[in-house]
């Protein structure tokens, strides 16, 4: 466990287990949790294509992300009850599909983003997630006031004289470059498990708010250790694994 090749891995997940549970709370606020696994389905089809195209997998998926964020305010309100991620879900899985039945080398990355390639992050990859996690930290400080207000008080930008608009992209943007981020290392419900489920418990548990970011990111590292822990006593899958454990502790605490 303490050896270069599962530490780093280990150290990789855990920055993710930590941010995810509170990116996971915010979109939960917002009723948009469906995103999470919306943003990752792109990403994952994003990096498929820059792969086909001879780019950076990475670039490819963090862009692609990045694109569908920050166009989100476009069409999402044209869109209700879900439906635009609901489409942006399918859209990037097909493509996904599609690009890993036609191209042997996007066929076996497209197993990875799906199942996870957690084992096999290098201390490049983790100095890249360590550092977009702590970058996302701050932004989602720096953008949580706004992103109450306009959800329990939505009149309070207009009676000031401001726009809401500038805050909620921001966080469109943050959460699918994050999620792309997240999709790179634990794969596609890897990253889902951790952003539905903590948020899910917290929200049904937590007496307020603070309570319920404290509560949220709690279950979501407790259970990304006993899962990496698990699956290597094992020998098994790590996403699987984490997904089968997020569901047993949902059970019981629901």
């Amino acid at each position: 466990m303490w050896s270069d090749l599962f530490l780093v891995p280990f150290l990789t997940g855990l920055c993710l287990a930590i941010v995810l549970p509170l990116l996971g709370c915010y979109l939960r606020l917002r009723d948009e949790w469906l995103a999470a696994l919306a943003y990752s389905h792109v990403a994952a089809a994003g990096a498929l294509l820059a792969l086909v195209i001879a780019m950076p997998p990475a670039l490819g998926g963090m862009a692609a992300a990045g694109l569908v964020g920050a166009g989100k305010r476009f069409f999402a309100g044209k869109l209700a009850g879900g439906a635009s991620y609901a489409l942006l879900l399918l859209g990037g899985w097909a493509v996904a599909v599609l690009l890993a039945a036609n191209h042997p080398l996007a066929e076996r990355l497209g197993h990875a983003l799906f199942d996870g390639q957690l084992y096999f992050s290098s201390s490049e990859q983790l100095w890249l997630v360590a550092g977009g996690s702590l970058i996302a930290l701050a932004i989602l400080r720096a953008l949580a006031k706004h992103l109450l207000l306009a959800h329990v008080y939505p009149d309070f930008f207009r009676l000031r004289g401001l726009h809401a608009w500038p805050t909620q992209s921001g966080f469109d943007v943050l959460a699918a470059l994050l999620l792309a981020l997240a999709t790179m290392s634990i794969g596609v419900m890897g990253a889902f498990a951790l952003v539905f489920i903590p948020p899910w418990l917290a929200f049904r548990r937590a007496p307020n708010w603070r309570r319920g970011l404290l509560l949220a990111q709690v279950i979501g590292v407790l259970a990304y250790i006993a899962g990496f822990l698990l699956a290597l006593g094992l020998d098994q899958p790590f996403g699987p694994v984490l997904a089968l454990l997020l569901i047993g502790i949902g059970l019981v605490i629901a």
